[in-house]
């Protein structure tokens, strides 16, 4: 496989997101065929795998540390930790690096490793300065604990700053041709000047993008596609215009439509590296497919303006995720557990 730089280090073109092995998208596979599935996509080229301490409480850290054990050495691994939801402001409980470090040391645990590759902030509060995250970040580096360090939801502004304290590996923002935020805000083009990585997040949109969603098709227990709009029946058929546009290049370049909504993002950015999820795996063939696949300039922007020129129906907002979560708590769904 081709590969990328995110910050100083290099990876394969194409990441794995490992979040649906656990949860958000449907009852997940067994154990064992997802450690199966990871390995696979290892063989098949990918480095960077991406994980987070809040996805099943802890638990795909775990999965995804016993999946790479054996090569550890030849991947590349990020895991995040949610300053947010999870403030470290409170001094009476350390200092912020101090508070930071004990959710990296649980982490590091789970993961059965001595160091992570790329530590994220899962989201940037404002509850502190954004200098003090990344004065803590960077004596962690110094540490060797991790060996560089991202922010996802992160403003320009916010980049700037940090990157200045100690230098970013990463920024994962949602991005696809749903969300095309990056675009316009000035986050894809603070990336480029400074030489920083790109990982967006859900860069299929929920899969929307693959053209697998129809109308009247019913979804159940842990599965997001029950609670982002995009997947109601009304705007499943609202934004077909959208299928319809990638219909037309999929069948010029002989390809699906997620490896042409794919190819579409990488074009944008040569250190942009995406991580779909891939939960079975005919997706983990199809999706790195997409590395041989090349848009031309003028194919991209004949896609933009077709862009600019539909409304998006629905979306994937965040707060739409603890909806669920409230959801199976009510149901009574039994999360995933740590063992």
């Amino acid at each position: 496989m081709k590969k990328r730089m995110l910050g100083n280090i290099e990876v394969g073109c194409i990441g794995m997101g490992c979040m649906g092995f656990s949860h958000a998208h449907g009852d997940p596979a067994p154990r064992e065929e997802c450690i199966k599935m990871i390995r696979k996509a290892h063989e098949l080229g990918v480095t960077l795998f991406d994980t987070a301490d809040v996805y099943a409480n802890g638990h795909n850290e775990i999965l995804v540390g016993e999946a790479l054990k054996p090569i550890r050495d030849e991947v590349v691994i990020l895991t995040k930790f949610n300053p947010e939801k999870d403030p470290v402001n409170d001094l009476s409980k350390g200092t912020v690096e101090e508070q930071i470090e004990a959710r990296l040391d649980a982490s590091l645990k789970r993961l059965d490793t001595d160091y992570i590759d790329i530590y994220m902030m899962h989201r940037v509060p404002d509850d502190l300065p954004i200098e003090v995250y990344a004065t803590a970040m960077k004596n962690l580096i110094e540490k060797g604990k991790i060996r560089s360090w991202a922010m996802s939801r992160a403003t320009a502004s916010q980049i700037k700053k940090a990157h200045a304290i100690a230098p970013l590996a990463v920024v994962q923002n949602e991005f696809s041709m749903l969300v095309r935020t990056p675009l316009h805000d000035g986050v894809l083009d603070t990336c480029k000047e400074l030489g920083i990585g790109f990982t967006p997040y859900m860069p299929l949109a929920s899969g929307f993008l693959s053209g697998a969603y129809k109308p009247g098709m019913k979804y159940s227990n842990d599965d997001i596609h029950r609670v982002f709009s995009w997947f109601t029946d009304e705007n499943l058929e609202k934004n077909q215009p959208i299928l319809d546009m990638l219909e037309k290049y999929a069948t010029k370049k002989n390809a699906t439509y997620a490896q042409i909504a794919l190819a579409w993002l990488m074009h944008k950015y040569d250190r942009l590296v995406p991580i779909p999820g891939m939960y079975q795996e005919k997706f983990i063939y199809e999706n790195l497919k997409t590395a041989d696949i090349e848009l031309m300039d003028k194919e991209v922007n004949e896609i933009d303006n077709t862009l600019d020129s539909l409304t998006v129906y629905g979306d994937g907002q965040e707060w739409r995720v603890e909806q669920l979560r409230d959801m199976l708590k009510e149901e009574g769904y039994e999360a995933m557990s740590l063992s």
